[in-house]
């Protein structure tokens, strides 16, 4: 049986830099030990893989399905298993290939992007699913496609339970060989393998072991699905085995604890683009049932419990607010916050459960809502989830005569005229993204099939039209600094007659060269969107609805879906820059602007509360998919009670105005520079990224740049 070494000498880590405020202790030495090796990338580094499938395969296969559902077995039967002594639950994904967002042995690409049912798969275990194929495979109205669909599912099932059983059968060979306190772990890890994920969880303790397991073998498999709501999930178990004395909220928060440590088994703290942990791995906590009720429990706390001491950043959170929220939730969100890492956002309920029922979505579900492992808005196991990208300043900017297809001078001779030409514009590209995007993919996606209501009724893959919802979302980026331009222009050319549009567009193509004095007046002089200024705000409420009514002309084409979200994810400092010239605003080239929803880096002057004003000046309910607004503070503001009382302060604020999704990170900027200069000084330092966070020292050197030019605000 091939399993990795797992006899290391601990290590110790820090978990916390960022605030000087002592965090309590509560987990057992034995744990943070444990979280301290996987912390360093010990596990991340010692993965390998296996062998591809020949190509002579591939030629035998009848069906692409079928070769999926065979690489699936060659991964269950051959992927290194490892159980590492004094952990409390067991699965691990061990493949190389896996991290690369590919299926491994097949070298195919994954699904990220999504959340599956695991709801569901843990209500029922793995033989109801089984129980559902079969009957459906029973009944009439299944083509060719759909049979063969159907019986690769439950290959895929003979599959999970093919890598279950060799876990067994290591944790016998351990108890075979182990005694005292290892020996006694590993029969506990054992009593719940014998139960679940096969079937429904009897206890809390199962419940965990059988989530872990559902979720590491669709990664195993080379997918990224998001987890979703946990403490839903999770949180009847533990209610029930706490009023019978089955367990004591300590040894919970030990087995959260261990879930929340395995996450972090990709680490290899070894540097890319975009981070170490970027992997689509959210966690949705907190907020309303189907019907309303509010779910908030013990194991909404026991998690922030564990990141607050932990520190780790492999799980984003995103915690449910609403202004009916316990007022010992919004505490210690704040409590965790403050600590930095960019860990813990939050979404507003209020705001986002009624776009979705606006949009058309049934209300049981809008309250269900989750989102697709990062933070655009989704039904949990119920959705097939992509999302189109484009740069609306790029569209202003071919308007202006300033893009690198359309030089023309240009010179209307209203701002009616130029606001009508960009929206033109802006429509006929929305048109076109969505004529060009194709309705299906012939890509195997079986594992994944299996989670997603629709697949198995329909007889149709994730990619094909099986899931009950089929996303494609167009995602507007730069409409804060094209909303920033068209105010400057309104004002310089239109209103004060300055110049004539044509000379200003000269100066911006000279990339302000000898202009300088004019670039900082329009710097100084205009409070830009950010800055709670009616005239900024209704320049951006005029960008905002144009683009989604737009959007919402086209709400359902050919069976898919098109709510309207708002998002950048970096992009301002690659994909989009490169086109970007000067701006009006007074941006020159190379500069990196506006991220997602959030005013320009430098331009907001007034300080958090201004920021949230201007970001809810529109009306959110038209923008079913979400965006986010991103605020970085000073951590020396945070300090003590005053420091968790004015982050309380600052979401109850967003909730109250309508916000969607704010991103709060604690980082100093000083402390950032040195860790470029020393990363070894900080190799647990993580910050906020977009919808993701990452260790510092693991992101690209124009990604650092992205975190550190980002505006640092007081509260």
């Amino acid at each position: 049986m091939k399993t990795q070494d797992t006899d290391k000498n601990e290590i110790t880590v820090n978990f916390n830099f960022h605030i000087e405020d002592k965090v309590p202790q509560r987990l057992s030495d034995g744990t943070r030990a444990l979280a301290a090796r996987y912390l360093s990338g010990e596990f991340g580094r010692s993965m390998s893989d296996i062998q591809p499938i020949p190509p002579a395969f591939y030629r035998k296969a009848p069906t692409q399905t079928q070769l999926y559902s065979e690489a699936i077995r060659i991964i269950a039967e051959n992927a290194a298993l490892r159980i590492i002594q004094g952990e409390k639950l067991a699965g691990a994904a061990t493949l190389k290939t896996a991290m690369c967002h590919t299926v491994p042995v097949l070298n195919m690409p994954s699904v990220s992007h999504t959340t599956i049912g695991f709801e569901k798969a843990l209500s029922i275990g793995y033989r109801g699913i089984r129980k559902e194929i079969e009957e459906r495979l029973d009944r009439k109205g299944l083509d060719d496609e759909g049979r063969d669909l159907l019986k690769s599912m439950l290959s895929c099932l003979d599959s999970a339970k093919i890598w279950h059983q060799r876990y067994i059968g290591h944790l016998e060979d351990l108890i075979a060989k182990t005694k005292g306190e290892s020996r006694k772990n590993y029969k506990a890890i054992l009593k719940s393998l014998k139960n679940v994920p096969e079937n429904p969880p009897s206890d809390f303790r199962e419940a965990v072991q059988s989530l872990w397991m559902l979720w590491d073998f669709q990664r195993l498999c080379g997918n990224w699905s998001g987890i979703g709501r946990i403490d839903k999930m999770l949180g009847p178990y533990l209610k029930r085995d706490l009023s019978e004395g089955e367990i004591s909220i300590d040894e919970a928060r030990e087995l959260i604890a261990h879930f929340w440590i395995k996450g972090c088994e990709w680490i290899t703290a070894e540097g890319k683009g975009s981070g170490d942990a970027q992997f689509y791995q959210n966690i949705v906590l907190a907020g309303v049932d189907e019907s309303g009720n509010d779910i908030t429990n013990e194991v909404t706390y026991l998690v922030l419990d564990v990141v607050e001491e932990l520190h780790i950043s492999d799980f984003p959170i995103a915690v449910r607010l609403s202004k009916n929220s316990p007022e010992k939730l919004l505490r210690r969100t704040a409590e965790v916050q403050r600590l930095g890492g960019g860990i813990i956002a939050v979404y507003n309920d209020d705001r986002i459960i009624p776009s979705l029922v606006k949009f058309g979505y049934p209300i049981e579900e809008a309250r269900n809502f989750a989102n697709d492992g990062c933070w655009e808005v989704l039904i949990p196991g119920k959705t097939s989830f992509g999302y189109n990208p484009f740069d609306a300043l790029k569209i202003l900017q071919e308007t202006l005569g300033l893009g690198p297809v359309n030089k023309t001078t240009v010179d209307f001779k209203t701002f009616d005229e130029l606001y009508s030409d960009f929206e033109h514009r802006l429509a006929t590209f929305i048109t076109g993204l969505i004529n060009s995007q194709p309705t299906s993919s012939s890509v195997p996606t079986v594992l994944i099939d299996l989670l997603v209501e629709g697949c198995i009724e329909k007889g149709r893959s994730y990619y094909n039209l099986g899931p009950k919802y089929t996303v494609r979302s167009p995602h507007a980026g730069g409409l804060p600094d094209a909303a920033n331009s068209l105010l400057v222009i309104r004002k310089l050319v239109y209103e004060e007659k300055k110049f004539t549009l044509a000379e200003f567009m000269e100066i911006l193509r000279g990339n302000w060269q000898g202009h300088e004095d004019l670039r900082r007046m329009i710097r100084s002089r205009f409070d830009f969107f950010g800055n709670d200024s009616e005239e900024s705000d209704g320049m951006m409420r005029k960008v905002f609805d144009t683009y989604t009514d737009l959007v919402g002309k086209v709400r359902c084409r050919n069976g898919i879906l098109r709510p309207a979200g708002i998002s950048t994810f970096g992009r301002e400092m690659d994909a989009f820059l490169a086109d970007r010239t000067a701006s009006a605003s007074g941006s020159v080239k190379g500069d990196i602007l506006a991220s997602n929803f959030t005013p320009s880096p430098g331009t907001d002057k007034r300080g958090p509360t201004a920021i949230i004003k201007s970001h809810c000046s529109v009306d959110f309910s038209r923008l079913p998919c979400g965006t986010a607004l991103d605020i970085k503070i000073i951590p020396s503001s945070l300090k003590g009670e005053l420091g968790i009382n004015a982050l309380v302060g600052m979401m109850k604020t967003f909730v109250h105005l309508g916000g969607i999704f704010m991103q709060i990170d604690a980082v100093d900027t000083r402390m950032l520079r040195d860790a470029q200069e020393h990363p070894e000084k900080y190799p647990n330092l993580s910050v906020r990224v977009s919808g993701w966070s990452a260790r510092f020292a693991t992101l690209a050197k124009n990604w650092q740049e992205l975190i550190i030019n980002r505006s640092e605000q007081k509260i």
